[in-house]
């Protein structure tokens, strides 16, 4: 455990001595090269390993495995399908889906690049597609199978909850070892930096919003601060543990947002809404089976704008997944593989739908008409969209006001539950580690996103996601061969 944990403070030490050197302003010039590079010669590589991930779900779910429990056969679900649910949902796409609900539509609606990805020659029905695209099932097959892969290993085979677990069945009990070190030092350090990832972009639309509702100075100190500021609050919310902070903290959090949602939905255009919905659904199951293998090959252009955006989110669902992956396996104990990849896979997805066509196909419907003005506020500050949304509808004060305390929930339970996570694989798979490295790790997060803002903002923070996930993309593939073996050995029993 303390060689796992030293790894890790001197892998994390050397990367903020590296910003530290280059803060002349050479990294933030290399940055967008560092992205371009990593995109171009392992985009395929992202966009093959999603893919392969939500395949591998699919056939376990409706498999003879299905029936198999993260557990013993007796054990039973801690927590009730609410909690259950709520905390599953705030952990893996609060900031995110915030931040890019109006946002991404918009970007999309304004952008020639997407409409050349054949779905159909409707713009906007183009734009929903893609940001469905990149909300909906790939994501949560990436979480999910890593938290069945650790349940698995974990609940049923007695080893630790951590990754290196999954190694078991290659290399027996040498995944206490060198290797299982390393394994776990790259899932920490990706965890960082994708957690790193949300809570800088939810630093940005906290920040944002302080200036749209009261006239505060957005600059990148206060963005810091307000780092700075939810960590506190995160710390203590995970020093209260999994039963008090965390879990009330993320019933509070979808009770909120399910009331902006619902304020969004009544007095925008409601019946637009409600059409756009249905047609969403199809939009989505086209642009599934046409872009989840789709690398741009002799398109340039395309090449670039999927860089950008769908190889990003990728790598960023990569990075997370750890973080997502452990916290579900966390809390889903004593469910069956069927009942546990249903639920990470379609309620999200449902819940994506709706949120997604209320915020984006609002904001579409505007600026359609041509009174909107939110394409020029995402093209001068992307946190400032749902704000620009909201000042269309009534109520438009109240409903900020709402929308940044979401973000600020958002944000506290993220960071709690990724400093639960880490701490858990800093600790070797204990469930509950010391107080001091609860304070320790939820700290860290806030350091590591603070410096990504400094040092290149919202380009730097995709760039971290992009580059942590690459080395651990491999580790989630043989991790997957890893559960094949072992659930073929049990089922052969």
């Amino acid at each position: 455990n303390l060689t796992t944990q030293l790894n890790c403070w001197l892998s994390i030490q050397d990367s903020l001595l590296f910003l530290n050197y280059y803060y002349s302003g050479y990294l933030k010039e290399k940055i967008g090269s560092i992205q371009s590079a990593i995109t171009g010669n392992f985009g395929w590589m992202y966009i093959l390993s999603m893919s392969f991930f939500l395949i591998v779900c699919i056939c376990l779910m409706v498999s003879s495995v299905g029936r198999l429990r993260l557990g013993s056969e007796e054990d039973r679900p801690e927590f009730s399908t609410l909690s259950w649910l709520s905390m599953l949902f705030s952990a893996g796409m609060g900031i995110g889906i915030l931040f890019y609900s109006v946002a991404e539509p918009i970007y999309h609606l304004s952008d020639t690049t997407p409409r050349m990805l054949p779905v159909s020659s409707d713009a906007g029905r183009n734009s929903m597609g893609l940001t469905l695209f990149h909300w909906g099932l790939h994501p949560w097959a990436c979480y999910g199978l890593v938290g069945l892969i650790l349940g698995y290993f974990s609940y049923r085979k007695g080893l630790p909850l951590s990754l290196r677990s999954a190694l078991f069945p290659f290399i027996g009990k040498k995944i206490f070892g060198p290797v299982g070190h390393a394994v776990d030092t790259l899932t920490i350090v990706s965890t960082l930096f994708g957690v790193a990832t949300s809570l800088g972009l939810g630093a940005m639309q906290v920040s944002s919003g302080f200036e749209h509702v009261f006239g505060w100075t957005d600059q990148t100190w206060v963005q810091i601060a307000i780092i700075g500021s939810i960590t506190a609050l995160a710390t203590l919310s995970v020093i209260s543990g999994l039963n008090k902070g965390i879990r009330i903290l993320s019933q509070a959090n979808l009770i909120l947002a399910l009331f902006l949602l619902l304020a969004v939905f009544l007095s925008g255009p409601t019946l637009h809404l409600l059409n756009s919905m249905v047609q969403n659904v199809g939009s989505y199951i086209d642009i599934l089976q046409s872009n989840s293998f789709y690398t741009g090959v002799g398109n340039p252009e395309h090449q670039s704008w999927l860089g950008g955006w769908t190889i990003f989110y990728w790598a960023w669902w990569i990075a997370w997944s750890p973080f997502v992956g452990i916290f579900i396996a966390r809390i889903s104990k004593g469910r069956t593989i069927r009942e546990f990849l249903a639920a990470v896979l379609l309620v999200p997805l449902a819940m994506t739908l709706i949120w997604m066509t209320v915020f984006g196909d609002s904001a579409i419907y505007f600026e359609q008409l041509g009174n909107g003005g939110i394409a020029a506020a995402v093209q001068n500050d992307i946190s400032t969209a749902i704000y620009h949304l909201l000042e269309l509808l009534p109520f438009s004060t109240f409903t900020s006001l709402v929308a940044v305390l979401s973000i600020i929930l958002f944000f506290v339970t993220s960071s709690d539950s990724a400093s639960l996570v880490i701490d858990t694989i800093a600790s070797g798979g204990v469930e509950n580690p010391p107080v001091w490295q609860k304070v320790f790790w939820a700290s860290l997060e806030g350091l590591v996103a603070s410096f990504l803002l400094m040092y290149g903002g919202l380009k730097a923070l995709q760039t971290g996601a992009i580059t942590s996930a690459l080395p651990f993309s491999l580790i989630l593939v043989l991790a997957s061969a890893g559960l094949f073996i072992q659930l073929r050995r049990d089922l052969s029993v």
